[in-house]
């Protein structure tokens, strides 16, 4: 058994570039988004693809190291857990929205993507 009960694992491809800010004293987090790609047969028997986005999160080394080395497009495999959060808009309407906070990633190359799991890349 995992020592984290919030646990998520995913491999996808960077939506876009990811975006910096930093804080008092430093701290920097970074966002960035990630699209993740289910196969599947239709009704019909025709392959379809579905695709899933997922707003990650990073702060401080891990945000710094991945803005270095990723670019939109990118192959990665991302592990980090669930956070959810409640937001006001700029039209003052109250919203929620689901992250996940990003602990440990791997940049991939498309013939990794199958030896990537719980085990470690």
């Amino acid at each position: 058994f995992s020592t984290v009960d919030n646990r998520v694992q995913l491999i996808g491809f960077l939506g876009q570039e990811i975006e910096i800010k930093e804080y008092a004293e430093g701290k920097k987090m970074a966002r960035m988004s990630m699209a993740t790609h289910e196969y599947r047969k239709d009704d019909d028997g025709k392959k379809e693809t579905v695709t899933t986005w997922h707003n990650l999160l990073a702060w401080g080394k891990t945000a710094e190291v991945m803005a270095k080395i990723f670019s939109k497009g990118q192959r990665l495999y991302v592990e980090g857990k669930l956070a959810y959060r409640e937001y006001t808009g700029k039209d003052d309407v109250k919203r929620n929205t689901t992250e996940i906070v990003v602990s440990d990633f791997k940049k991939l190359e498309a013939a990794d993507s199958k030896r990537v799991g719980p085990s470690g890349p």
